[in-house]
């Protein structure tokens, strides 16, 4: 069982807003794998199915995004799912542009308070993540404002790829071919 898990923030408030970008990921895959996302459980809104033919729990923690461990450590936990091959996480970068992608088998929380609370619960940086670029602040612009505000028009287009793009490297990272996921999905989008 893979557990896929986007971050996000929860209510309408922060809907399609840069911060929530995984969130937006998980219900492009539900609606492409017609995954009913209707439980909630592990403090999340949830929801099983297959994708390319495996098991998984598409999942969206409802505890804001700073606390997101706690809800991704109980469905590991629940389905004793080893993070290093079975959980894939995916989450904005304010350090890659809008439309770009980067796709890691390991890594450091690179300053994201969402991946470092998930860090501290599972107790280990070893697990698959999807970045989806989010775009730097503006000089002076304070980081909170620009993460919970939305995309230009310009932009959204470019995250809608990179959403269309994310679902598809989960597809092939649950059929054991994430290097090939990297070797596709891991590039750049240079605004002109």
């Amino acid at each position: 069982m893979y557990i896929i898990a986007g971050l996000g923030n929860p209510t309408k408030k922060y809907e399609h807003t840069r911060h929530n970008i995984g969130f937006d990921v998980i219900d492009c895959l539900a609606a492409q794998y017609n995954i009913s996302m209707n439980t909630k459980k592990f403090k999340g809104i949830c929801g099983t199915g297959a994708v390319e033919g495996n098991k998984v729990l598409l999942l969206k923690p409802q505890t804001f995004m700073n606390l997101s461990g706690n809800s991704i450590r109980e469905a590991v936990d629940f389905y004793k799912a080893d993070p290093g091959r079975e959980l894939i996480v995916i989450y904005d970068d304010i350090d890659l542009s809008p439309g770009s992608l980067r796709i890691r088998k390991k890594g450091s929380a690179g300053g994201h308070n969402g991946m470092k609370d998930i860090i501290a619960h599972l107790g280990t940086q070893e697990f698959l993540r999807i970045r989806v670029g989010a775009g730097a602040k503006r000089e002076g612009q304070d980081l909170v404002n620009h993460v919970l505000g939305r995309f230009s028009g310009e932009e959204r287009e470019l995250v809608e790829d990179a959403i269309q793009s994310a679902a598809a490297a989960v597809g092939l990272m649950v059929r054991g071919e994430t290097d090939a996921a990297m070797n596709q999905y891991n590039k750049k989008v240079i605004k002109e």
